[in-house]
């Protein structure tokens, strides 16, 4: 390997986790990426470092460095790693820029599947899928004599039925983070009992039954978590269920390949996918995709040396190497065990993730405002209450709103 730099961001750790094929070419133009850290990108990360003269930053953080990094003139990074929602205010700011040209002159082996238009212009490369998808230690359920949960019901049942077995005190992980992890929990459940987050003129509209029913699985759900659940992101509900900690997690199908990582896992082969739990009307869980931007104000030959480098970094090599480790869409891809939970949530009827301005101004409400009902400081109507007052005022502030 030459050139290649992976900075560790966070307690993240960006170590590379298998051999890939050396790079079709020597890239000779510095390339910086700002990604989710994630196994996914560790791997497509890795592999773009073969090319050389690259540097990953691999932070969970990344969404709130991206905006500001990419407006600055030159841009801080070439590469950027987006997803549904994060590709958002980098499209509204008009930062990035599109691919089309690069494509055509450097992407004849993508897939159709992997180029995401806006407005007719390909604006980004997509390279995965994602969902959460129930995670359970089989063992431990076999050992109880317990199904898979196929509901949060059957999920508080075992959960309770774990508990006084005395197994584990607290069962179930989740990802409760307060601030972007804590609002998806709650759309996710949301979306999957049927819920409609805004009426005409973009008035927010969760402050009503469904909405309390939310919460109220919700806060079920931390009787048995951690008593600090309000810190754990994804990576702190993977490590938990590495270290058998925990038994069940609405977690990424990205994390699954992590379970039977022996470097790390002490419960490899006994984790099994499912489904998201379903909810009244689909799997509580939403679709996604993760993949590459290429920052608008660089150089045409840095623009041209980025992409080359991506498309290195999306190769079916790479696939072959960690097949298990994510849901390509990249050519040469064979789901394994690890996918069939995610697969299950997508065949289940699972809603794509409904990115726009108006969502992502009303899941800062939601991450910032739904820890003072889980820790009982105000009730869910109040709550949710406080939490649309909060969403219309930035609404209005932005022009969303009259």
């Amino acid at each position: 390997m030459f050139g290649k730099k992976l900075i560790l961001a966070g307690a993240m750790s960006v170590m590379a986790s298998g051999a890939w094929a050396e790079c079709s070419f020597k890239n000779t133009v510095p390339v910086k990426l700002l990604a989710a850290g994630f196994e996914a990108w560790k791997d497509v990360a890795g592999a773009m470092g073969e090319c050389g003269n690259f540097t990953a930053e691999l932070d969970q953080e990344f969404k709130t460095k991206q905006p500001a990094a990419f407006a600055a003139n030159p841009a801080l990074y070439q590469l950027g790693g987006v997803a549904n929602s994060t590709i958002v205010p980098l499209i509204n700011e008009g930062t990035i820029r599109p691919l089309d040209d690069l494509v055509a002159k450097y992407g004849k082996g993508l897939n159709e599947n992997q180029l995401i238009r806006i407005n007719g212009k390909i604006m980004a490369v997509a390279f995965q899928v994602n969902a959460q998808h129930l995670m359970y230690r089989k063992d431990v359920f076999d050992q109880l004599g317990l199904s898979a949960p196929k509901t949060y019901d059957d999920v508080l049942a075992a959960a309770e039925k774990i508990r006084a077995a005395g197994i584990m005190q607290y069962p179930i992980g989740g990802t409760f983070q307060t601030g972007w992890n804590l609002s998806m929990e709650f759309v996710n459940d949301y979306l999957g009992e049927g819920g409609t987050f805004f009426g005409p003129g973009n008035t927010p509209a969760i402050n009503n039954a469904t909405g309390v029913k939310v919460l109220e699985l919700m806060k079920a759900e931390t009787k048995y978590m951690n008593p600090e659940f309000l810190t754990s992101d994804s990576t702190v509900v993977q490590q938990q269920f590495q270290q058998g900690k925990i038994a069940m997690a609405n977690l990424w199908g990205s994390r699954a390949g992590a379970m039977d990582d022996p470097k790390e896992s002490q419960v490899v082969g006994k984790v099994k996918m499912a489904s998201a739990p379903m909810g009244s009307v689909r799997p509580m869980t939403t679709l996604w995709w993760d993949g590459i931007v290429v920052a608008k104000n660089i150089s045409d030959e840095q623009a041209d040396a980025a992409f080359r480098v991506a498309m290195a970094g999306m190769s079916p090599e790479m696939v072959k190497a960690h097949n298990d480790d994510a849901i390509w869409l990249i050519k040469g891809f064979q789901p394994g065990p690890t996918a069939e939970g995610a697969i299950a949530s997508a065949n289940g009827g699972a809603a794509p993730f409904p990115a726009s301005t108006e969502m992502g101004l009303l899941q800062t409400a939601l991450g910032n405002g739904l820890a003072d009902y889980l820790l009982g400081k105000k009730d869910a109507k109040t709550a949710l209450a406080d939490i649309e007052a909060a969403y219309i005022t930035s609404a209005k502030e932005a022009g969303l709103m009259q």
